[in-house]
């Protein structure tokens, strides 16, 4: 059986340095990828596409990642902006809303990080709050805190147990999504983790960044539930000799 088949969205740079070249780039850090892989999936970048091609790229994936990255433009929710939110992003907003509209529509299973929570908030009509304290110490640089699971949600059943996790972010869930559950907290009540309380869908928001973690745990259960979801096994070629 091939390994599930993972999307990553990817950041997007208008400008890039590297060798002697200076370019608008699509990337995503090292430790995205390796962890999916890692975790026994092959993954793939997404860089921005046309909205309306989201369900066509879906279709040939087992699962979704939706990476951090910069602040979900707050116009998407329908809030003012605050001074201390970052410039939009908006080709990215568009492509990642369009690609989760897509994915919750065919029950591809989801993983957001980060950002990609917050995105996933945002897609079922919750809000965000603009900003918060305490949750960036130093620019660049991770943090670590704990984190509490809620009891009876998918979260709780991977880590039961209060988890220091690394982050990084000055924003989190404000409102909560249509049909999503907050499954984690921190211990200063800010929203760390909410899914799809339907079991047979595999949806789930981490606010922090499981790709530098040792703690493998939800990871492994995402790729799992990719795997599980192909229904039909791809043949690999078979090299004449």
């Amino acid at each position: 059986m091939p390994r599930p088949l993972i999307g990553i969205t990817t950041y997007v740079e208008e400008s890039t340095r590297y060798n002697v070249w200076d370019l608008p780039t699509s990337l995503v850090p090292s430790g995205y990828y390796e962890l999916v892989q890692a975790a026994g999936g092959a993954a793939v970048l997404l860089p921005p596409d046309e909205p309306e091609r989201a369900a066509e790229v879906l279709s040939r994936l087992d699962g979704l990642i939706v990476s951090g990255g910069p602040d979900v433009d707050p116009a998407r929710y329908g809030a003012a902006r605050d001074p201390r939110t970052g410039p939009p992003a908006r080709v990215r907003d568009e492509w990642e809303l369009a690609l989760l509209a897509a994915a919750l529509d065919s029950d591809l299973p989801v993983l957001g990080i980060c950002r990609g929570m917050q995105a996933l908030n945002v897609a079922l009509g919750g809000t965000l709050v603009q900003h918060i304290d305490g949750h960036v110490h130093t620019p660049g640089v991770t943090s670590w805190h704990p984190v509490n699971p809620v009891a009876g949600t998918r979260y709780a059943e991977l880590v039961p147990e209060k988890a220091e996790v690394p982050t990084y972010h000055h924003q989190a869930v404000d409102v909560v999504g249509r049909g999503l559950v907050v499954s984690a907290y921190a211990d200063d009540g800010t929203v760390e983790a909410i899914e799809d309380p339907d079991r047979s869908r595999y949806v789930l928001g981490v606010q922090w960044h499981p790709e530098r973690d040792k703690d493998t745990r939800v990871m492994a259960s995402f790729v799992e539930a990719a795997g599980a979801r192909r229904s039909v096994p791809v043949p690999v070629p078979v090299p004449v000799s």
